[in-house]
């Protein structure tokens, strides 16, 4: 991507403690282009009303602004209805909202539900907290050395209380690309239902829910160039009618009583309270601009980069890197000898770069691994060669120190 593009981006040319800021840690949230920067303040300047509740002309535009951003959404994913689409405040809401409501319509004592052993928090706590409530069982998939889903293994998994798969498009940790389209041929083959976390898919790839075949998709605005809070929740229609409200208030009613209370039509009774209608927007701003950058040219870059940086962090003496599975998505995780991964971020950090260290909300991948935690190195379509040559030069300036 040229300097064009990543002066879109004015956090980037900053400086962190005199060095140029090199920003690797955007598995966990990306930088916002201006375009959605300023969507946010010429909402908020200009358009700033609470939505569907009010006749106003104002109110008139936020609400269309926010269904607009619904539809927006809709085509982005190719759903086939816009009442598909739930707003929430993130990839984990979306989740909890289908473990609570899709838990109740679909799921009884005893029922199974399979994750994998690369799977974010977001997708292993909420099941257990069902779990808790209802006693379903959770059936871990295992994952390979070279951080693959065991097919073999997920087949063997299948019973006839098998309900549901919950599976990460693209692992946060690995970069693991998972083949969705096959794993929801074998899911309804059995007669379950399959959610898609896609939070690390939906800013790197297209993706099609059509296509891919699954019944439920969750991903977070902040991971693909929009603000934090706001989310969105995909499902079935069928399946959503199906699901009780996951909370209760105003916007989710059609009619109040003390004695009955009836609910709104999709996807209004999932929304309860006053939507993040400005995030709702500015997250339809990120969609408008990644789809004009061109999402086929943006996943050419980012591979382009993750070959690059594969290849020269292979060459530092020590370092071993997690997931080497041919199709991964844009991020590195690592470890080197003798190296705690908290001591190089934080070595790093005051080199200018910044990285993730940890557990990556993904204990059980660590356990796994047998590590407790990894350096992660998560790229973007603005990361450029020369942040690659930094990282490599700071690391090895790094490692002279231990």
């Amino acid at each position: 991507m040229n300097e064009t593009i990543r002066a879109d981006f004015p956090i980037l040319s900053q400086q962190v403690y005199g060095h140029p800021l090199v920003y690797l840690d955007n598995a966990a949230t990306t930088q916002k282009p201006r375009s959605v920067v300023e969507a946010i303040a010429q909402q908020y300047y200009t358009t700033n009303a609470n939505v569907h509740r009010g006749v106003h002309y104002l109110s008139q535009q936020a609400t269309d602004l926010h269904e607009a951003a619904r539809e927006r959404v809709r085509r982005f994913i190719n759903a086939n209805k816009a009442s598909e689409i739930v707003f929430t405040r993130g990839t984990t809401e979306a989740i909890n909202l289908l473990a609570t409501s899709g838990g109740e319509a679909f799921l009884n004592e005893g029922d199974e539900v399979i994750v994998s052993e690369m799977e974010h928090h977001s997708n292993i706590v909420p099941w257990q907290l069902l779990r808790q409530r209802k006693g379903i069982v959770i059936k871990p998939c295992p994952i390979t050395d070279q951080g693959a889903l065991d097919m073999e293994a997920l087949a063997r998994l299948f019973t006839p209380r098998t309900r549901l798969v919950s599976l990460c498009h693209v692992s946060n940790v690995l970069g693991t690309v998972n083949p969705i389209r096959q794993i929801a041929e074998m899911v309804h083959a059995h007669g379950a239902l399959l959610a898609v976390d896609a939070a690390q898919s939906v800013p790197h790839r297209r993706v099609d829910v059509q296509e891919m075949g699954c019944d439920f998709l969750s991903f977070s605005g902040h991971k693909a160039y929009g603000p934090t809070g706001i989310g969105v929740l995909y499902g079935r229609e069928a399946l959503l009618e199906q699901m009780p409200p996951y909370q209760g208030g105003g916007e989710m009613i059609a009619r109040v009583s003390f004695e009955k209370t009836t609910y709104a039509q999709l996807p209004y009774k999932f929304e309860a309270g006053t939507p993040d209608y400005v995030g709702s927007h500015a997250l339809a701003v990120a969609l408008d601009y990644m789809e004009n950058l061109g999402l086929e040219t943006i996943a050419a870059h980012e591979r382009t980069i993750t070959d690059y940086a594969t290849a020269r962090l292979s060459t530092i003496p020590g370092l071993r890197i997690y997931g080497t599975t041919a199709d991964k998505e844009a991020v590195i995780a690592f470890n080197i000898e003798g190296i705690h991964p908290l001591d190089l971020g934080t070595l790093l950090d005051r080199l200018g770069i910044a990285i993730r260290t940890g557990h990556h909300c993904a204990e059980p991948l660590m356990k796994r691994f047998g590590t407790e935690g990894m350096a992660r190195a998560s790229f973007a379509l603005y990361t450029t060669r020369a942040e690659i040559d930094q990282l490599v030069g700071a690391i090895e300036r790094v490692r002279k120190m231990f």
